[in-house]
């Protein structure tokens, strides 16, 4: 069964940064692009950024310039860089594969309070 397992989450102050994790098997990493997504409270969960094979990265307009979207094929590993955050961006953070049905992991929690 293919897992995707996130870490990073954590309480950050307005204005701070954190960095998530999201590690999966290898034959899903080295086929599929990978992407990020969130769940506020009470809100769908919506895509953030994806990342192709080859590198090639995409951002959701809102999070352009704030998130980067990064990989390590020798990891098996996607990494979200988050700078500037608001408490808007407090949300459970997720991986996985856009438009493929792979079961989600727990995810991460971000929380940003003063």
């Amino acid at each position: 069964q293919v897992q995707l397992v996130e870490s990073g989450g954590g309480v950050v102050q307005p204005g701070g940064s954190l960095k998530l994790s999201c590690r999966t098997s290898n034959s899903i990493f080295s086929t599929y692009a990978m992407g990020w997504f969130r769940q506020a409270p009470g809100k769908q969960r919506e895509l953030v950024a994806w990342i192709t094979t080859r590198d090639a990265t995409n951002y959701v307009p809102a999070f352009k310039g704030r998130f980067t979207i990064s990989r390590d094929n020798a990891k098996n590993t996607v990494y979200l860089q988050m700078n500037s955050l608001k408490p808007d961006d407090t949300a459970v953070y997720y991986c996985n594969v856009p438009g493929r049905a792979i079961p989600w992991g727990q995810g991460t929690q971000v929380t940003v309070s003063s």
